[in-house]
C-alpha cells in the first residue's frame, strides 16, 4: 500500500495549519490526501484461493493436524468461524468465515492480528466484507483477464485485429467495473477500508541497494530494526509470533480454555503473516516499491496487469512471469500457494515437536494471544530481542531451512539508479494544466423579447492548478480538485430579438450579442451534496477520522455512488453534476450591447449590460487519455447546462428612455474540451 505523496506531506506539513478559507481548504485536502495511493496487491478472493489451494494441498497427515486445530481453534465461535478451515463449496452471503478467509481479512481489513481477530469473531460488517468478495470472485470469474493489446495475435492493420482490440479493451473496461462496484462495496462495508491503505508500505518488498546483494543479506535487511515496513519483514514478525506459540503448543500441558485461545491466537498470527507472504508475488509490489506516491501507484498499476517477468532467490536461472492484483492466473495461484503451504507446514511441524533442521527454541513467554504489532501506524521495524538481535536459531528458523520460504520468494528490482525497472505514473498529486474548449449551446430565448430560441458557439482557455486523485481507490474513481481562471468568446445567438424593423443592425439584432467574458472554475468532489466537504472542513478537528471517511467516500462517487466513472470499451462515463461549476462573467472588459422593444410603442432602446453565467457539466465522456511520466492529456466530451444572470442594465439610446427589466437565459449544450496537465 502506497503513503501519500509530496502533496499531501506538504498540506499536513503547514498549509492545514494557515488560518481561515486556506486552513478548511487545506484540511479538505489532506483528508482527500488521506485516500490517495490507495494500492492493493491481491484482491480478497484472490488471496483466500491461495490459502484454500495451500491447504488443499497438503499431505494427508499435516491436514488431519491442521483440521484438528482450527476445530479446536473455534472453540465457543463457532458461529462465527466455519466448521471447515477450508470450505471449497462457500459462494455469495457466507454465514461463516473459514481460516482460508483470514488471510484475506489481513492488512486489507485490519492492522494487526489482534485487531483480526475482534474483526473476524465481534464485528457483523465482516461477513458483508465476505459477500462482496464472492460477489467479486464471480464477476472476474465470468469476465476473464484480457491479453494486452500488443498480445493480441492477428495481422496487424486487418478487420480481425481490430475485433481482437476492442474486444480486448471491453474485457479490460468490464473488469474495471466489477472492481469499481466491489470497491464502493467494501467502502460501505468497512468504511476505514480506503484510509487503512495508505497508511504504510508493509504490503512492498523493499527494492534491492544494489546488485550483488546475496540473499542472506537482503533478508536480514527485511527485519534489520529501522528499515523501512516491508512486506517480509512483515511476514517474519509475524510468522516468528506464531511459531512461537507453536512451541508452547507442542510442550505445555494447558487447560482447554488456554489451549483454544493458544491455537487460535497461533494460526490467526499465521494467517496474517501469509497476507504479506502472498503479496510478495504481486507483480506490482516487487516493482513498485519506490519514487513519489503518484509513481508508486503508476508502476503498482501498469505491472500488476502487464505482469513482470522475475527470478527467484533460489530459483537459479529460470525465470518466472508474475501478474498482480485482479488479474491472478492458475499459475500465479499454484506458485504462491506453494510458498505458503512451506511456510504453515513448518508451524504444524513445530505444534507437534516434529524436527526439522532449524528447530525454535522453546518459548514460555510468548503471549497467548494475537500479536498487536500494527501494520499501518507503524512506518519502520522496530526492536523485537527475539528476531532482530536475537540468536541465528529464531532466524533461521523464520527463514526456514534449505531454501524455503523466504528463498522461494522474487527477487525486488533495484531501487533508484542505474539498472531500475521504468517507473509509470498514476494521475496524483499536485499539478497546473491548461484546458480549452469549444461548445454549442441552445437558449431559450434572450435578455429581451425574441423571436424563439436560439443557439450560439463558444471557445474558452483556461490556466488551472489543483490535485489529481483520479482512481483513489482504482480508475473508476474521481477524486480530482483544481480551480481555474481563463477567458471565453461566444458567437452572436442565430435568434434575433422580437423588434421588428429597425435602423440598429448587425450585433444588436441578436438576442444575445457576441460577446466575451473571464471565466474562473472549481472542481471538487462531495459526499452527499455539492460543497458539504469544504463546508464541514471543520469537523476534522473534532473527528477526523469521519471526515477522512467522507472524503475518501466522496472521492469514489459519494454516498450514493452514482458518480463513479463506468469504462466502456470505447471510452469512460461518469455522471459529474454537482461536482464542477463554472462562472463567466461577461461585459467585464465593456458592457454588452442589446436591443429591447420601445415602451408604448416608442423607439427601439439600445441596453448596456453585464451578466454573470453559471456553468454546470452534467455527464462527461472520455474518449481518449495519455500519460507519461510527468505530463496527461484527455479529450472530453461534457454535457451541460448553463444559467445566464444580466445586470448592470442601463438605457443608452434613446437618452431619457424608460429602464429595461431583463430575462434569465437557461441553455443547454455540448462541449469538447482538450485537457493537459503538468505533474511537477
Amino acid at each position: 500500500m502506497l503513503g501519500m505523496g509530496k502533496a499531501c506531506r506538504l498540506w499536513r506539513g503547514g498549509r492545514a495549519s494557515r488560518r481561515g478559507a486556506k486552513r478548511l481548504c487545506g484540511l479538505l485536502m489532506l483528508a482527500i490526501c488521506a485516500a490517495a495511493g490507495t494500492a492493493r496487491a491481491w484482491v480478497y478472493p484472490e488471496h483466500r484461493d491461495i490459502a484454500v489451494l495451500a491447504v488443499a494441498g497438503l499431505d494427508p497427515e499435516r491436514r488431519t493436524q491442521f483440521d484438528a486445530l482450527w476445530h479446536l481453534a473455534r472453540g465457543t465461535h463457532a458461529d462465527r468461524l466455519c466448521e471447515l478451515g477450508v470450505d471449497r463449496t462457500q459462494s455469495v452471503a457466507p454465514s461463516c468465515l473459514d481460516w482460508a478467509a483470514l488471510s484475506a481479512i489481513a492488512g486489507d481489513h485490519s492492522c494487526s492480528a489482534e485487531e483480526m481477530t475482534a474483526t473476524v469473531l465481534e464485528s457483523e460488517w465482516i461477513l458483508s466484507v465476505a459477500d462482496i468478495a464472492a460477489r467479486l470472485k464471480v464477476d472476474l470469474a465470468g469476465i476473464g483477464i484480457p491479453p494486452r493489446p500488443e498480445q493480441v495475435a492477428a495481422t496487424p492493420g486487418t478487420i480481425e485485429e481490430l475485433r481482437r482490440r476492442v474486444e480486448s479493451a471491453s474485457t479490460r473496461a468490464a473488469r474495471k467495473n466489477a472492481l469499481r462496484t466491489a470497491d464502493n462495496r467494501m467502502q460501505r462495508a468497512d468504511s476505514k477500508y480506503a484510509t487503512r491503505a495508505y497508511s504504510s508500505n508493509a504490503h512492498f518488498l523493499l527494492a534491492r541497494p544494489y546488485t550483488g546483494i546475496s540473499a542472506e543479506q537482503y533478508e536480514q535487511l527485511t527485519w534489520r530494526i529501522g528499515s523501512r515496513i516491508n512486506a517480509l519483514g512483515v511476514y517474519a514478525w509475524y510468522h516468528l509470533s506464531a511459531l512461537q506459540l507453536a512451541t508452547r503448543l507442542a510442550r505445555e500441558p494447558l487447560g482447554t480454555d488456554q489451549r483454544q485461545a493458544l491455537v487460535r491466537a497461533m494460526l490467526f498470527d499465521e494467517a496474517f503473516a501469509l497476507h504479506f507472504l502472498e503479496d510478495a508475488f504481486a507483480a506490482g509490489h516487487i516493482a513498485g516499491t519506490w519514487g513519489d506516491a503518484s509513481q508508486r501507484q503508476g508502476t503498482h498499476d501498469y505491472y500488476n496487469e502487464a505482469g513482470l517477468e522475475v527470478f527467484l532467490w533460489d530459483g537459479g536461472s529460470e525465470s518466472v512471469v508474475v501478474m498482480g492484483d485482479a488479474n491472478m492466473r492458475p499459475e500465479d495461484a499454484e506458485r504462491v500457494a506453494a510458498v505458503v503451504r512451506l511456510s504453515l507446514e513448518q508451524l504444524l511441524d513445530t505444534s507437534t515437536g516434529r524436527e526439522r533442521a532449524h528447530e525454535l527454541p522453546y518459548t514460555p513467554s510468548a503471549p497467548i494471544q494475537p500479536d498487536a504489532f500494527d501494520v499501518c501506524k507503524n512506518q519502520v521495524l522496530i526492536a523485537r530481542p527475539d528476531l532482530t538481535t536475537a540468536p541465528d536459531a529464531y532466524k533461521q528458523a523464520v527463514v526456514a531451512e534449505d531454501g524455503e520460504v523466504l528463498r522461494q520468494t522474487p527477487i525486488p528490482g533495484l531501487g533508484p539508479g542505474l539498472g531500475a525497472l521504468p517507473r509509470f505514473r498514476s494521475e496524483i498529486g499536485p499539478f497546473f494544466g491548461l484546458a480549452g474548449s469549444i461548445d454549442g449551446r441552445w437558449i431559450n430565448g434572450g435578455f429581451t423579447p425574441s423571436n424563439g430560441d436560439g443557439f450560439i458557439a463558444g471557445v474558452d482557455l483556461s490556466a488551472r492548478v489543483g490535485l489529481g486523485l483520479d482512481g483513489v481507490m482504482r480508475e473508476s474513481g474521481d477524486g480530482l480538485a483544481f480551480l481555474s481562471v481563463g477567458v471565453r468568446g461566444d458567437t452572436s445567438s442565430t435568434n434575433s430579438v422580437s423588434v421588428g424593423s429597425s435602423e440598429v443592425g448587425g450585433n444588436l439584432t441578436s438576442a444575445i450579442p457576441s460577446r466575451t467574458a473571464v471565466t474562473t472554475g472549481l472542481r471538487m468532489p462531495f459526499y452527499l451534496v455539492p460543497g458539504d466537504l469544504l463546508l464541514l472542513a471543520p469537523l476534522y478537528f473534532f473527528a477526523p477520522q469521519p471526515y477522512e471517511r467522507m472524503a475518501v467516500t466522496a472521492a469514489n462517487g459519494g454516498l450514493i455512488p452514482w458518480q463513479a466513472g463506468f469504462s466502456t470499451g470505447f471510452g469512460r462515463f461518469q455522471f459529474v453534476l454537482g461536482r464542477q461549476l463554472g462562472v463567466a462573467f461577461y461585459g467585464i472588459s465593456g458592457d454588452d450591447r442589446v436591443l429591447a422593444p420601445g415602451a408604448a410603442g416608442g423607439p427601439v432602446r439600445v441596453v448596456a449590460c453585464r451578466s454573470t453565467a453559471f456553468d454546470l457539466p452534467i455527464l462527461e465522456y472520455r474518449p481518449y487519455r495519455s500519460f507519461s511520466s510527468n505530463q496527461s492529456s484527455a479529450l472530453l466530451f461534457q454535457i451541460f447546462a448553463e444559467y445566464d444572470v444580466p445586470h448592470s442594465a442601463s438605457v443608452v439610446s434613446p437618452p431619457g428612455a424608460p429602464s429595461v427589466t431583463l430575462n434569465d437565459v437557461w441553455s443547454v449544450g455540448i462541449r469538447l474540451v482538450f485537457d493537459w496537465r503538468y505533474y511537477p
